[in-house]
């Protein structure tokens, strides 16, 4: 008996010992918070009182992580306490829970120290997220916590069901990007979601993106004017599929959609379905198409053979051997060209409007002339330095700037996705070492800005930088009337995410405001081996200062497109839901990925808040149930 009475003393004594040692991290971590809190407490004051509070707590999580507390993590968990891993929405009441139960181990007089002045407790931190959300986000519905966000493709400016049926299927925030379309397009879009908000008896939100200051690579050289009609082949070769062509008179040849051969003037009156059109290709290829579609203005044909079809071409139309006419294709553009590059390639950026063009090579594919880019923002030539990175159409292309002037930029290709790709016109480029003095808001943005704000519910700034580029946003809302018009922080560059902590202090100035986890862009400045790391790390900064979260960018990005999802998109959007809203973007099949993803929300919403595991029963605890996977898997 008494050695077992000695061994339990040693214990205690031992698990005292640690937790002295826990007991002044603690405190260390305690009074760093509080040092943080005193130091911002004029600037605190001028924040939104909405989100006083929740700045502070900002402050303190800041503090906290200002040091590397995993050893003091450790000694935690040995003594069966919290790790202090969760505590992002409520850091001062976390530390004083640990501490006053490591003053009970250590049998100490209970002795609070300072204390702020309004503490946010575990039940608030929460609270006040959900609050914040809800202000800028609308009500989250009562089967899960994360909204669902759609783009808006253009087709939505012209098919109200296609509205009606996204909101119907869960849409809860309309998205409209104003790097796409006009406000002829938008006011439509808008319109059609007022109308199914009648008949369906549902509120939706609606979010403008502006467009940012995003670099893009400039217009290319027109290519050889042609158009491919293409029929659909199966592996044997058989045409399972004709290639269709709308035959019309345009006379804005900038606008000539995809599939149409403008002519010179409308088909003969007397053609009808059924009728013959004969021509000769490019290639000297008799082609006979088939009218299947008449109006008065144009017909739509279709030809089970490839053919070329090229300027001056002349059209014939017959029935059986009578003649009904004839007219000639007329002038249209080339689609651009492309740029081929592989890694050791040289590439030119140059400044100013004019085109592009391809590398030119001798008889053996040798370069004697580098291909030639040109990019219209004068800032990208007097930010850069030699040395630094650049990447082009969302890092596919990867390069070391090796010469700058003052018009004119030599990159070495390093890298190339697949060994070898085409570089197109208006492509993204992002130079993650740089740092550009680019305006917060360009012209197009400013005059997207008065037609958003008498719309918008959400306000997305794109590019954001610095805390400079907020106030330039809030004193345009202030000129417009709309100062509470809800403020989204896009986090799309490495400059962003460093200036987090600042870009959360300013926008908190405003209410209500979220932050976008824009992962594209900013996968390629950060470098994808550390976007998951990251993303993490905006999601806690978030959490701690209770400002909702928009998870963006190629969520179920192939189910979208192509109407199948790989694997690891789908773990990707039950992830997804640890923030307040998710976005999807547009594609063929969005409707299925809408209704994909609100599945897959809702069943998550039972596991998992946050970082927070939610321990329901599991189905597949039952044993006695184990030979019925089936059934098991749809009780789960």
């Amino acid at each position: 008996m008494t050695k077992k009475l000695d061994s339990g003393q040693r214990a205690l004594r031992a698990r005292q010992e640690l937790a002295a040692v826990a007991f002044a991290g603690i405190e260390r971590l305690r009074v760093s918070a509080l040092d943080l809190e005193h130091e911002y407490a004029p600037q605190i004051n001028k924040l939104a009182p909405e989100f006083r509070r929740s700045s502070i707590n900002l402050l303190h999580y800041l503090a906290v992580r200002h040091h590397d507390i995993r050893e003091l993590q450790g000694l935690l968990t040995e003594l069966g306490m919290s790790s202090l891993g969760r505590m992002e929405a409520h850091v001062m009441a976390t530390l004083n829970a640990v501490s006053e139960l490591l003053s009970q181990l250590l049998n100490l007089a209970a002795e609070p120290g300072e204390q702020p002045l309004d503490i946010v407790t575990f039940k608030e931190g929460p609270e006040l997220l959900d609050r914040n959300a809800e202000a800028i986000m609308g009500p989250h519905v009562p089967e899960r916590s994360t909204r669902i966000m759609v783009t808006m493709p253009r087709e939505a400016a012209d098919d109200p069901d296609l509205v009606k049926d996204l909101l119907a299927n869960g849409m809860e925030i309309m998205r409209i990007n104003c790097a796409h379309d006009s406000a002829v397009e938008w006011r439509r879009m808008i319109g059609h979601l007022r109308d199914a908000e009648a008949a369906l008896g549902r509120r939706c939100k609606i979010s403008f993106d502006l467009a940012g200051p995003k670099l893009r690579t400039g217009s290319l050289a027109a290519g050889v004017p042609v158009i491919k009609l293409k029929p659909t082949r199966n592996r044997l070769g058989k045409v399972v599929a004709p290639a269709r062509a709308l035959l019309s008179a345009v006379e804005n040849i900038a606008a000539c959609a995809a599939g149409t051969i403008p002519t010179h003037g409308a088909p003969p009156r007397k053609v009808r379905i059924g009728d013959r059109v004969r021509l000769i290709d490019a290639r000297g290829r008799k082609r006979k198409l088939i009218v299947v579609d008449k109006s008065d203005d144009s017909c739509v044909c279709e030809v089970s053979s490839t053919a070329y079809v090229v300027p001056g071409t002349i059209l014939r139309f017959s029935r059986g051997k009578r003649q009904l006419g004839k007219t000639s294709v007329a002038e249209f553009l080339g689609e651009p060209q492309t740029i081929t590059l592989i890694p050791g390639d040289t590439l030119a950026l140059t400044f100013g409007d004019e085109t592009g063009c391809d590398a030119i090579r001798d008889d053996a594919r040798k370069v004697v002339v580098p291909a030639t880019l040109t990019c219209s923002l004068p800032e990208v030539f007097q930010g850069v330095r030699s040395g630094e990175r650049i990447f082009f159409d969302d890092g596919k292309i990867g390069g070391v700037i090796s010469h700058v002037s003052t018009e004119r930029l030599e990159i070495d290709i390093t890298q190339v996705v697949g060994g070898k790709a085409r570089l197109s016109d208006e492509k993204g480029i992002n130079l993650p070492d740089s740092h550009l003095d680019l305006p917060a808001l360009s012209a197009k943005d400013l005059q997207d800005l008065e037609f958003a704000v008498e719309h918008a519910d959400l306000l997305a700034m794109s590019f954001v930088q610095r805390p400079e580029d907020i106030k330039q946003l809030v004193a345009e809302l202030d000129r417009l009337g709309r100062r509470r018009l809800g403020i989204v922080l896009k986090i799309e560059t490495q400059h962003a995410f460093a200036e987090l902590p600042a870009l959360l202090l300013e926008v908190m100035k405003q209410y209500p405001a979220a932050v976008m986890l824009a992962r594209g862009d900013l996968g390629v400045e950060v470098g994808f081996e550390r976007l998951a790391e990251v993303q993490e790390e905006i999601l806690w900064l978030c959490e701690a200062a209770h400002v909702p979260v928009i998870w963006a960018t190629q969520v179920l990005e192939s189910l979208a497109k192509g109407g199948v999802p790989s694997r690891a998109e789908v773990t990707d959007s039950a992830l997804s839901g640890r923030a307040e809203c998710v976005m999807l973007n547009k594609g063929p099949y969005i409707m299925q990925t809408l209704q994909f993803l609100k599945n897959v929300l809702d069943r998550m919403e039972t596991h998992l808040q946050k970082k927070t595991a939610l321990l329901r029963r599991l189905s597949v605890s039952d044993l006695h149930n184990a030979a019925k996977p089936r059934k098991a898997l749809e009780r789960a």
